[in-house]
């Protein structure tokens, strides 16, 4: 596997388990809303659905994990996971803001065209 498909499938992983954190632990603390421009009240009021939010993300994490565990035979597993995530922040891009275009879908274009260049 090339080296820098590795690194950019990788810390794609971990923008995912970031997410997983922020969203189902840190939505309502001073991090969080400050993060993503949040009230205390709004935050209280969304913090379920954040918590899910975040557990979806944690799902893509570990099936991009799985994948780089597999290594070579995992190849189909990355590009399912990325293909996730592409589709996830093309969708957040559209309903939320343009901002998650760049932190979420364009890493894990560059990730799938990085995996498809290697192999």
């Amino acid at each position: 596997m090339n080296f820098a498909a590795l690194i950019v499938t990788a810390l794609v992983a971990l923008l995912h388990f970031y997410f997983l954190v922020l969203e189902m632990f840190l939505w309502t603390k001073p991090y969080g809303r400050r993060v993503f421009q949040l009230s205390l009240e709004n935050a209280e009021a969304t913090k379920t659905l954040a918590a899910n939010q975040g557990l979806y993300n944690g799902f893509l994490a570990a099936g991009l994990v799985w994948g780089l565990v597999l290594g070579a035979e995992g190849h189909a597993i990355k590009l399912f996971f990325l293909g996730c995530v592409i589709i996830a922040g093309v969708f957040g891009a559209a309903t939320v803001g343009r901002k998650i275009l760049y932190v979420q879908a364009v890493p894990a274009a560059v990730a799938v065209a990085l995996n498809c260049w290697a192999s």
